[in-house]
């Protein structure tokens, strides 16, 4: 704050807080949990909480620990500290802080220098692939990479991970549990005959000196007094280990999350830490954070309700959005006939906000699975607008960002301090082919052009929040981000999956292919695996400050049969999104000549009792299998008895008729006419003219088979 004196007072730093802001600055002893909804101020709140700790003196600053997630988030933060006229405070990554750690107490602890950390790991895990005679390609080398950090966060070994994967349902990717292990054996001896150590193992071996080494966990305990953790509900069970390590018996520890933006599960990470952690610590305050500074009131609105629960409350643990700003665009939802015109829409609206005067770096289009920002890219590219795909897989895999990390790597070991590293930087990049000024044509050139671009941006940065950094520590930098898949900032429209949107915002965010198929993704097939899929779509809707687009398509390809219908999740947001939230694009139909009336949605809510429903089935008749039936059961078996001697003169099986989940909704559906008979799924047009009038009849009490035969011909 740059009205803020040079060396503050301790109530200064709580001026301009919101009272639950305020509530987590000013009591900093003793353990708190703080729920902290999207764009609620939650950095704002623990920073100030430090430096209050430090300035009325509860806390020294060289004996506080703040843990975060990404280098960014780490470098925003002593940066705001040095803002509030607290210097001294340790504010790293998990990774970082461990890292440090290792380096220093290795030579007591083991002897000798501590082994170099690998950048990648995918080299060693094909390595050892194919010496167990397994050929995998790129992606293929990608997810085994990714198995391997999932079972090396959760403390496996090549022994165990086969029986935890087997508890917990999951599956190797392309492999048996078993050769998954085998494949986890072989890549710890390509490490060990190679000296060096993954990413994971800075962690696991850290954690390993702390148990077996008093002295030396004495002495990081007496560095560290107090701790705070941000971005909580991602803490997978390796880094909590860790971080009972660091604190053992002691209270002094404030940890900051968001349960409804957990939406990592996948690579080990648990809420399951943030909602029990009042249960480790009894006597934590308690403090939610749930004035929303970002997003326009209609926004919040939207995220509220993508959010409520069944009952109309919140789901367990979230917080409800309270807006404060003034009201803006209301959101809306369209509908495009395919994913190309969908793209091409989103392009052509992208251009005019563009022609309008908004930064193509305030735009972003985010989608679910990475498959559907080519559609995308093609829309931009033709359209001469700038962009940039977000994700540091994708970012580190560039070439000219490739050659030019090699070339820092070198600079590295001959920078002797006399050039600025910004200048530093901008010298090397001139050196791979760089030009200071943009060039004037678009496409490859361009996006080479911000790559780069982007990089010595991250060097301006770094030396923002270090004064003294030099090359190693920027190439340091660069080796955490390609580790954490964490890009650079780069100018241009954003393309990013809602995974790598979270921590982001921007003023105009394009959120597309909203239908069932891909949020929830076809993938998710247990309740869990929905519900985090509905998270993600909080997270796409809270990452917009000013407008937000939200739109889906009914088929994959230009003229393709239109079967999507927008995601369950909308379902219940009419109110903002207007009748779109819950409509499907009109067939055509040989029902009495005339339109066919559009198949309605399937319900994702029990009628019963509300829950989300987990299965097709389930989906199909709209209620749980765990509730009780709400058909007349009468009704329900001449329905049964007619199927069975319709499959018989058939000579068809049952299902073939109608399956028992169709069955099922017609009975508890009854309908009257044909268009509500062909609104339940499962009821096509080739059964409507085949049985429409006998189970209308049914349905009526009529008898089965009263239906004139040759009516079906």
């Amino acid at each position: 704050m740059s009205s803020m004196p040079a060396h503050p007072s301790a109530d200064a730093v709580l001026d301009g807080l919101d009272p639950e802001q305020r509530e987590v600055a000013a009591n900093p002893s003793g353990p708190m949990v703080v729920l902290a909804g999207a764009g609620t101020g939650k950095t704002r709140a623990i920073t100030h909480r430090i430096a209050y700790a430090v300035l009325s003196g509860a806390q020294q600053p060289q004996r506080t620990l703040a843990v975060t997630f990404t280098a960014r988030a780490a470098g925003e933060m002593r940066t705001r500290l040095r803002d509030l006229g607290v210097g001294g405070v340790q504010a790293r990554t998990f990774h970082a802080a461990a890292l440090r750690q290792l380096h220093y107490f290795w030579p007591q602890a083991i002897g000798g220098a501590a082994p170099e950390v690998m950048p990648h790991k995918a080299g060693a895990v094909a390595e050892a692939a194919g010496r167990l005679r397994m050929r995998f390609d790129r992606t293929g080398i990608r997810d085994l990479s990714a198995e391997v950090e999932w079972a090396k966060v959760n403390m496996l070994t090549s022994e165990t991970y086969a029986g935890a994967a087997r508890a917990t349902a999951r599956e190797a990717p392309g492999l048996d549990l078993t050769a998954m292990s085998r494949v986890i054996s072989s890549y710890e001896e390509v490490k060990a005959e190679r000296g060096v150590i993954d990413f994971e193992d800075v962690l696991l071996v850290l954690v390993g000196i702390l148990e077996e080494n008093d002295t030396v966990a004495r002495a990081v305990r007496e560095q560290y007094r107090s701790f705070v953790v941000d971005e909580y509900q991602d803490v997978n069970a390796l880094q909590q280990r860790l971080l009972d390590l660091w604190l053992a018996d002691r209270q002094d520890i404030c940890v900051v999350g968001d349960p409804a933006q957990t939406i990592y599960s996948f690579t080990g990470a648990s809420p399951a830490h943030l909602l029990g952690f009042r249960s480790r610590h009894p006597k934590a305050r308690q403090v939610e954070l749930v004035r929303n500074y970002r997003s326009t009131p209609e926004i919040v609105g939207l995220a509220n309700l993508v959010l409520r629960s069944p009952g109309g409350g919140r789901r367990s643990g979230s917080v409800v959005l309270e807006a404060q700003r003034g009201s803006g665009p209301a959101p809306v939802l369209l509908n495009h006939p395919d994913d190309p015109s969908e793209a091409a829409a989103v392009a052509a609206q992208i251009g005019e906000l563009l022609g309008a005067g908004t930064p193509p770096a305030d735009v972003a289009v985010l989608f679910r699975t990475n498959g559907q920002s080519e559609a995308v890219e093609s829309a931009l590219a033709d359209a001469g607008i700038p962009y940039l795909v977000r994700g540091g897989e994708r970012f580190f895999q560039r070439k000219e960002v490739r050659e030019a990390i090699v070339l820092m790597r070198g600079a590295a070991r001959s920078d002797d301090g006399s050039v600025p590293l910004p200048d530093l930087v901008r010298d090397v990049l001139l050196g791979a082919g760089w030009s200071r000024d943009a060039p004037s044509a678009g496409g490859a050139a361009r996006e080479r052009w911000e790559s780069l671009a982007s990089l010595a941006a991250l060097a301006d940065d770094l030396v923002a929040a270090d004064a003294e950094a030099r090359m190693a520590a920027f190439v340091r930098e660069l080796d955490e981000r390609m580790a954490s898949q964490h890009a650079p900032s780069v100018q241009g429209v954003t393309l990013a999956s809602l995974h790598a949107a979270k921590g982001l915002e921007w003023g105009t965010v394009f959120l597309i292919g909203a239908s069932d198929g891909y949020l929830p993704i076809s993938m998710a097939d247990t309740p869990e695996a929905i519900e985090e899929e509905r998270r993600l779509l909080y997270v796409g809707v809270t990452r917009a400050r000013d407008r937000l687009v939200v739109s889906w398509s009914g088929a994959r390809t230009p003229g393709a049969r239109a079967t999507r219908r927008p995601s369950r999740f909308l379902d219940g947001t009419a109110s903002i999104l207007g009748d779109g939230a819950r409509s499907v694009p009109k067939r055509a139909s040989r029902v009495g000549g005339g339109g066919r009336p559009p198949k309605a949605p399937r319900r994702s809510t029990c009628r019963t009792c509300g829950a989300d429903l987990a299965t097709a089935a389930e989906r199909t008749v709209g209620r749980c299998s765990t509730c009780p039936a709400t058909y007349d059961e009468a009704l329900f078996e001449r329905l049964r008895e007619w199927r069975l001697s319709t499959s018989r003169a058939a000579s068809v099986p049952a299902f073939v008729v109608f399956t028992d989940a169709t069955l099922t909704a017609i009975a508890e559906q009854a309908p009257t006419d044909v268009a509500g008979l062909s609104a339940i799924s499962g009821v096509g047009q080739r059964k409507l003219d085949l049985y429409g009038a006998e189970v209308l009849a049914l349905l009526g009490d009529g008898a089965p088979g009263s239906t004139d035969p040759s009516e079906k011909n």
